[in-house]
């Protein structure tokens, strides 16, 4: 990992606008930009865009209602697209890029989360994710309540998966906390994305890595427990302002 602090102070600027204004794809590619100093960002976004109309033209073509809309999107990038969740090696950092995953159409729960939700803004249908234990989820709500997306296979999830999802996380039997299915903000989104890379780096002792993800957990959530981590690893990169939820210095985390 590359990155400097003038990526950082990029991030910063971009995560610290108000949840509307945010814009998830460009913010999850800069997660990545650091590991691809040449990343070309708008050629990913053009794709996403390019997907979103292709999704809203075949969505043109009869009313659906949110629950046929989302599978009409899923069926797009699922099969059509090809998108899928990696089996094979999980815990390839490159399942936690955005552009990795648009390339390779590979991914994990959230990664693939981040392209249905961003696929679905650009079609005009409203999506959310779902921090879930252990998978994340995309969810949208209709006239006769909520339906869940499991982004890992594309496929709609009945009460039982939901179950077993649960159970698999928890060691829990029965459904879930009604809690665990609340949406979730985009910041917490960038943030579950970077916790992700944190544990296979902590993993694989790449301490470098480990240091640019963690001053990225910090810009959106910074705590006594970061500085204490990043100092272990030797401190900040050089040039990195210690951030803080006040003032000038950071990100206010809605």
């Amino acid at each position: 990992m590359t990155g400097g602090p003038a990526d950082l102070t990029l991030f910063a600027h971009l995560v610290r606008r108000p949840e509307a204004e945010l814009d998830l794809a460009r913010a999850a590619l800069l997660i990545a930009e650091p590991e691809y100093p040449d990343l070309d960002i708008p050629h990913y976004l053009q794709k996403l865009d390019e997907l979103g109309a292709q999704a809203r033209r075949r969505l043109a073509a009869r009313d659906r209602t949110p629950g046929e809309a989302i599978a009409t999107v899923a069926e797009i990038l699922f099969w059509e697209a090809g998108f899928h969740g990696n089996e094979s090696d999980y815990y390839d950092p490159r399942n936690s890029f955005l552009n990795e995953v648009v390339d390779r159409r590979l991914g994990i729960p959230i990664t693939l989360a981040v392209i249905l939700l961003e696929v679905c803004h650009r079609a005009g249908v409203a999506a959310c994710g779902v921090s879930f234990p252990g998978h994340f989820l995309v969810r949208v709500d209709g006239m006769k309540g909520s339906l869940l997306v499991d982004p890992f296979t594309g496929g709609l999830l009945d009460r039982e998966r939901l179950r077993a999802l649960h159970a698999r996380a928890t060691g829990e039997e029965g459904d879930p906390d009604p809690r665990l299915l609340e949406p979730a903000s985009k910041h917490q989104i960038l943030l579950r994305m970077l916790h992700n890379l944190r544990g296979i780096y902590a993993g694989r002792s790449d301490r470098e890595r480990l240091r640019g993800v963690l001053e990225r957990i910090e810009v959106l959530a910074p705590s006594e427990e970061l500085r204490r981590e990043l100092d272990r690893l030797g401190g900040r990169s050089r040039g990195v302002p210690p951030w803080s939820t006040g003032g000038s210095g950071g990100p206010a985390v809605n």
